[in-house]
């Protein structure tokens, strides 16, 4: 199976940026989809962000400050964000879907990172 790991998480004032990133744990012969997700202890996880092939898609609550990329020769994901608000800070959880090659044949998956924690305080 592929695990993904998240990193880039921190403290950050107002105003701030981080980027997140999302590596898998084995070469990924095709990324299909990822979605970025964030988790506030108590509420529903949150759909942030999400990359299908050429299509890149943000609620409505982080479009135009934050944006998500790929390195598929890194089989890394990333999440820049940008004019961070306190309503930001939330464990931010990295799903990925596709492909991957086994020695023997193409395999499929859906994997899920643990995430990586984000607060925004000044």
């Amino acid at each position: 199976q592929v695990q993904l790991v998240e990193s880039g998480g921190g403290l950050v004032q107002p105003g701030g940026s981080l980027r997140l990133s999302c590596g898998a744990s084995r070469t990924i012969e095709n990324i299909i989809t990822v979605h970025w997700h964030r988790q506030v202890p108590g509420k529903q996880r949150e759909w942030v962000a999400s990359t299908a092939h050429d299509d890149l898609r943000y609620a409505d609550s982080v479009k135009d400050r934050f944006s998500v990329s790929k390195d598929n020769a890194k089989n890394m994901v990333y999440l820049q964000m940008d004019s961070l608000r306190p309503e930001d800070t939330a464990l931010y959880i990295c799903n990925m879907h596709g492909r991957y090659w086994n020695g023997a044949a193409y395999r499929d998956f859906d994997s899920w990172g643990q995430g990586t924690q984000v607060t925004v305080s000044s």
